[in-house]
């Protein structure tokens, strides 16, 4: 069974690892067999930091769980830790861009109040 596994050791990098494994495999199976792939030797460390985290895996963009079994042609993702909050990242991101030039608040009309 071929599966292709996806990993992202840092911010604009991917690296793709296609993996051999028997029919019937779990997620658990081919993180081991990722852990020796020589393609990651040199992102190990980054690896075991997301392995860590609670919900580290999915396939094609579902999370899914270590005993989950895979099926030929899948894309197993192994998702790092996020390292700021999504949230608190884009209202800093606006605080930055300020409010009457982005979004909602870029056209308004003559006499209307701010932010409608």
């Amino acid at each position: 069974m071929q599966i292709l596994c996806v990993f992202s050791p840092g911010p604009r990098q991917m690296i793709e690892a296609p993996l051999q494994l028997e029919k019937g495999a779990c997620v658990a199976d081919a993180v081991q067999s990722l852990k020796s792939h020589p393609k990651l030797q040199a992102h190990l460390q980054a690896l075991e930091l997301a392995l860590h985290q609670k919900r580290c895996h999915g396939i094609w963009g579902r999370t899914v769980h270590s005993a989950e079994t895979l099926k030929d042609g899948d894309r197993l993702e192994i998702y790092r830790p996020l390292l700021v909050d999504p949230k608190f990242a884009r209202k800093q991101r606006f605080k930055g861009q300020g409010k009457g030039r982005t979004g909602l608040f870029a056209r308004r009309r003559v006499g209307s109040v701010a932010g409608y």
